[in-house]
């Protein structure tokens, strides 16, 4: 084993930025970085991460005290430890949780169903960590989602959570809304003792409570039901695959957190679809193949120019609520695979002609089905497009891919007679099918959107003006 000096790493343009906020102690056993101190800037949140995996020595800073880059916060025993050592778990005092759920294993609420993928997907190492600094069980479970009054109310620009990255992320390891906390800290700051309170008030509320409320997650719902399927005849157990595990919250959160409105249109592509054969049919020999989607990603791009509030997200993390509107056009696109949908996304697709659309579309489409796409084409995308037309169907309402704001859906396209004023006519008609926010578009808005793209598929000159 052997002595470093833990020193604040390169933090940009800061210097004197006091301390916010002091995570561990002399003799806890840390991973590698692993957070030690936060500190606040009057731009940013930073954490100050454990430069190995190690034991703390001592922390040679205290709130608000103020540094900046290469001082030293304390020292860390480095090194490999002995193979029968056990990692140091004891404290001072009791673990608040640990004490809370040890007697009583019954009362633990339900995992959140809405926690993202990507924190599920990060929660081992750092419950590692937490667990062997005695500050948390995992095992125990986590805290019930909020109510849905709880939810309006954050919505609505109520009460904002200030906590450090950290403490969010070990709020998102609980399953806890960090706007249900009593803060206590600096500034009204929330420190990982209000936390570990909130679970244990939690934890400790009587059985009846959850039964009153229906023990549906905090949404006010029946408990999902517990069947025994065997007394009905011959099942088969098939795990779900790693493509629904990561969608199956973000669906949920997504269906449950945003009040969406799905908003019906349809659209005459009748000229389209010959123009799309008769280019087909003269391109063949080039390879050259157009399909409606790609038309209809050229039709997006250009409504979302008109009707800029449908290119946005909304910001409920700042101090003020905002929408971020964008500058660029990424369009994401639902495709089927064997695992289950997932969404690649064709960037600045408003810069690109409907030919190379279709190539693109086809391209990651390709990659879908192998498993080959890459984190970074399913990322970025401002508006999605899920379309079901080569299966069949009607109408459909798209459940929103957060953080966007609206999405489109687009079903199989029918022979129906329309009547051109005096006289009925074959027309081809293609369902859209639009899903949107309601906190950021209204009802007149996503009708006025989603006959603009009606009307540029009936003439794709249109795009031109």
């Amino acid at each position: 084993m052997s002595t470093i000096n833990i020193e604040v790493p390169d933090i940009g343009d800061f210097s004197d930025v006091p301390v916010i906020e002091v995570m561990v102690k002399p003799g806890d056993r840390v991973e590698a970085d692993a957070p030690l101190v936060s500190l606040e800037s009057d731009k940013a949140t930073m954490d100050i991460p454990a430069p190995h995996a190690g034991v703390i020595g001592q922390i040679t800073v205290k709130v608000g005290d103020r540094v900046s880059q290469g001082s030293v916060i304390g020292t860390m025993e480095v090194g490999e430890a002995p193979a029968a050592a056990p990692a140091p778990s004891p404290a001072p005092t009791p673990a608040p949780v640990a004490a809370a759920v040890t007697p009583a294993p019954t009362a633990a609420v339900a995992a959140a169903p809405v926690a993202v993928p990507v924190a599920a997907a990060g929660a081992a190492p750092a419950a590692t960590t937490q667990s062997a600094r005695g500050d948390y069980t995992p095992a125990a479970g986590a805290v019930a989602l909020p109510s849905a009054a709880d939810i309006a109310a954050e919505l609505v620009g109520g009460k904002k959570a200030h906590a450090s990255p950290s403490m969010r992320a070990y709020a998102r390891e609980l399953g806890v809304d960090l706007a249900r906390v009593k803060a206590s800290g600096p500034k009204g700051r929330i420190t990982r003792e209000d936390i570990n309170a909130f679970v244990k008030g939690a934890l400790q509320a009587p059985a009846t409570a959850q039964a009153a409320t229906g023990g549906g997650g905090g949404l006010d719902l029946l408990p999902w039901p517990k069947v025994d399927f065997t007394k009905f005849g011959d099942i088969e157990r098939k795990p779900l695959s790693r493509i629904r595990k990561l969608s199956a919250a973000n669906l949920a959160r997504n269906w449950a957190m945003i009040p969406a409105v799905t908003y019906h249109e349809d659209a005459d592509v009748t000229d389209l679809e010959a123009f799309r054969q008769q280019i087909n049919a003269e391109q063949a020999k080039a390879g050259v193949k157009l399909t409606m989607l790609a038309f209809i990603i050229k039709a997006v791009c250009s409504a979302l120019k008109k009707f800029p509030e449908f290119n946005s997200s909304i910001d409920l993390q700042a101090e003020e609520p905002a929408l971020i509107m964008k500058q660029y056009c990424h369009i994401g696109f639902a495709a089927d695979t064997p695992g289950g949908l997932v969404v690649p996304v064709i960037r600045d697709a408003d810069r690109k002609g409907v030919a190379q659309l279709a190539a693109e579309c086809g391209e990651l489409a390709a990659k879908a089905r192998d498993g080959k796409l890459s984190a970074a084409e399913m990322q970025g995308a401002c508006f999605t497009i899920s379309s079901v037309g080569g299966l069949g169907g009607t109408g459909f309402a798209p459940i929103i891919n957060a953080p966007e704001v609206a999405i489109l859906g687009v079903s199989r396209t029918t022979m129906k007679p329309v009547w051109d004023g005096s006289a009925f006519q074959p027309r081809l008609i293609l369902p859209l099918s639009l899903t949107a926010d309601h906190r950021v578009i209204d009802g007149a808005a996503a009708t006025r959107f989603n006959a603009h793209v009606a009307a540029l598929l009936a003439d794709m000159r249109r795009v031109l003006m």
